[in-house]
């Protein structure tokens, strides 16, 4: 099954950039050898077993935005299941983004009236002021260019776990029965006696579903705004293990990324309800974090299979679930054992592996 995403936006917006870092695996610190995309660049993305992400990078240069609106709108903007439009910050010419905006939305009304219509204000980390203030006021501009299509507005920086949030909302859209997941994994999180468990993409490590599905607001997730009608780290790779550490903080030297018990414990900016007070931006930080930590592996020529973390706070597991997801169990219970819970996983994968085959047919 395949959908079409559009990535569109002005030249040097940052489309590229993002979809290398989250498709590619690429960090941030080499998204500046990039050059411009010249025209439309199609990749095809396998993200769940046979649903194929058809992304369609579009180059966002005026002479290829007029050429999407006339000789080529039909190729473009037809069988789109979500549209994602990049607009810069910061930009110069934001009249002129905003006409070519309202022109390719109209253009998508036409030939695919249902499409998903996600917009990101890109390169929040070059705001100097209020962030908060600078999106809620594009958001508004946004939303009066959008006229009654139905939007949904992120703030993101590919320097920050902003990016993983948005583009996870963007694609749990694509998959159609997402609910289902939540709904076993909210089983298999009752057997764990799990706090929380969350579901990964394994590539891209993207959020799928989660057993605690959470209702964003702007209050509590920065820079998104919708608008709709024992303490150690272990991997279980083949000989690799990560320094420990006296303290409930470990990191990997290679990437310069620490791992801290706040995402889990709540000792970091605004938390979840709840008797944890959880980080409401766990799912984006781990994200980013593992992928970070895969990349040390790949360094070191060691492959990454699952990872262990026992801290005082909490214990966590990260292990494959299927053969195109991750599955992370949290757990504050301090009587339960890791392998406890490594078993639990194992005795759910044939479950998940029918569930994620029933959610694929189209």
């Amino acid at each position: 099954m395949k959908k079409k995403v559009l990535l569109m936006g002005a030249s040097g917006s940052g489309k590229t950039s993002m979809r290398s870092l989250i498709f590619s695996n690429n960090p941030a610190s080499l998204t500046a050898r990039l050059g411009a995309t010249v025209d439309v660049e199609q990749n095809h993305v396998r993200f769940l077993g046979d649903l194929i992400l058809n992304l369609w990078d579009c180059g966002g240069q005026d002479s290829f935005m007029d050429s999407y609106l006339s000789t080529q709108q039909s190729t473009i903007f037809s069988h789109v299941g979500v549209l994602i439009y990049v607009f810069e910050v910061e930009s110069r010419n934001m009249t002129k983004d905003l006409e070519y905006y309202k022109d390719c939305v109209r253009a998508l009304r036409k030939y695919s009236p249902e499409a998903a219509v996600f917009l990101l204000v890109h390169k929040m980390d070059l705001v100097r002021g209020n962030k908060v203030q600078v999106l809620e006021k594009k958001s508004k501009e946004l939303r009066v260019a959008s006229e009654d299509t139905p939007i949904t507005v992120f703030g993101t920086s590919i320097y920050d776990e902003s990016l993983y949030k948005a583009w996870s909302r963007i694609v749990h859209t694509l998959i159609p029965n997402a609910a289902v997941l939540s709904k076993h994994l909210t089983t298999l999180a009752a057997a764990c006696s799990a706090t929380e468990v969350v579901l990964f993409e394994r590539t891209t490590f993207l959020v799928i579903a989660t057993s605690t599905p959470s209702t964003p607001s702007t209050s509590s997730i920065p820079f998104s705004q919708s608008h709709t009608p024992s303490e150690s780290l272990q991997s279980t790779q083949s000989t690799q293990s990560i320094p420990q550490s006296s303290t409930p903080t470990t990191s990997s030297q290679s990437t310069g990324i620490s791992y801290t018990s706040d995402l889990y414990n709540g000792q970091d900016g605004v938390y979840d309800s709840g008797p944890h007070k959880m980080d409401p931006t766990r799912y984006e930080r781990t994200s980013e974090l593992i992928k970070a930590f895969k990349l040390s592996c790949a360094r070191v020529r060691e492959d990454f299979h699952a990872l262990e973390m026992e801290l005082p706070e909490f214990t966590a597991v990260l292990d494959e679930l299927t053969k195109n997801t991750y599955v992370l169990i949290v757990v504050h219970d301090p009587s339960i054992e890791t392998a406890a819970l490594k078993l639990n996983v194992r005795l759910a994968r044939r479950k998940f592996e029918e569930l994620q085959g029933d959610s694929l047919v189209s």
